[in-house]
């Protein structure tokens, strides 16, 4: 009887050593799988204690089948494991956002004032040589290269634009030399922004501008700076906008362009542009000047709001380096501009 008892007892012995060991494999396996790949070794220690707790209650509760399956190495596979209040990095994979392209400026260096206008527009003629009571002028941009402003002043010309910017990407890399050497000549200057509605808004656009050479200043030699608002180059002529989206995009240029300079920016356009993507609104007539440009003959009909233009815009070249121009009045009324009076 004795025997029989005390072969029992070592047989229960013997099965709780072999459940302890199966309880602590269990427990190892179960704290693998909750412990994220990230987890510092201070929360792997937290998540092991209940983890080992959780297989010491199962076994009591007689389930030595999982113990064992833990013990045998048949714990069940890995999941990916969220980070608390994100998504699993595959989510994230998944839904991650795709970067805008960069506008496009490849052609910012040959897009100067009429240049798309030519294009769509065509030339039909020439002007009268003689136009009485009108100042000649031209405009001109980098793809020009350094000018020869004495000749060009010699040749006639007293005033003239140069481009500085495009969008809020590009500065014309031969402005510096242009504004400052027709300035040396003795010629009135300005400078213009070629408009990019497609890529930032009238704000920002003029804010740019300003920062690159298209401020102005009270010294009787330099013009208000223009807004060059034409088709669009790369695309949509229109910059994909609707009529009531050119044109607020448009005022918000002109309304920061007079907030930060004290002066109404000219705005550079042609007639059937005009109708075509501002709907020809009148806007604009009674608070920024006109220049327009248009091929041919006579300046012929202006967009709606102007009953006069202020700059007209007539060939594509002749005596003066890049596009002519006429002023509509005498040079007293160039310098009368650029004084601000």
């Amino acid at each position: 009887m004795s025997r029989t008892v005390a072969g029992h007892d070592e047989q229960r012995r013997r099965w709780r050593v072999r459940l302890a060991g199966a309880g602590a494999v269990a427990a190892l396996a179960m704290a693998v799988v909750a412990t994220p790949a990230h987890a510092t070794p201070g929360h792997a220690a937290l998540e092991k204690a209940p983890a080992a707790a959780s297989g010491q209650a199962a076994l009591a509760q007689g389930a030595p089948a999982q113990a064992t399956q833990a013990a045998r190495g048949k714990a069940a596979p890995t999941q990916a494991v969220p980070v608390q209040g994100g998504p699993t990095q595959e989510a994230s994979a998944q839904t991650a956002p795709t970067q805008p392209a960069p506008p496009d400026y490849s052609r910012a260096d040959s897009n100067f004032a009429g240049t798309q206008i030519a294009a769509h527009e065509g030339i039909e003629g020439t002007p009268r040589a003689d136009q009485a009571g009108q100042t000649l002028g031209h405009d001109v941009s980098g793809h020009q290269g350094p000018v020869d402003w004495p000749a060009a002043a010699a040749a006639g010309a007293k005033f003239t634009y140069v481009k500085a910017t495009e969008g809020t990407g590009f500065v014309n890399p031969q402005f510096i030399g242009q504004y400052d050497g027709a300035h040396a000549a003795g010629i009135i200057r300005g400078a213009y922004h070629f408009a990019r509605p497609d890529v930032s808004s009238g704000a920002a656009q003029a804010e740019y501008f300003i920062a690159h050479g298209g401020g102005w200043s009270p010294d009787g030699t330099t013009l208000p700076g223009a807004l060059d608002i034409e088709y669009n180059p790369y695309g949509d002529v229109c910059y994909g906008k609707s009529a009531a989206d050119m044109t607020a995009w448009i005022a918000d240029f002109t309304r920061t362009y007079l907030a930060k300079v004290k002066r109404s920016a000219l705005i550079y356009t042609s007639t059937a542009w005009w109708k075509r993507c501002t709907g020809n609104t009148a806007k604009f007539g009674n608070t920024d000047p006109l220049w327009l440009a248009r091929y041919g003959p006579e300046v012929g009909e202006l967009p709606a709001g102007w009953d006069k233009h202020s700059i007209w815009q007539f060939a594509r070249g002749g005596g003066l380096p890049g596009d002519q121009n006429y002023y509509n009045g005498p040079i007293g009324r160039v310098q009368a501009l650029a004084k601000g009076a």
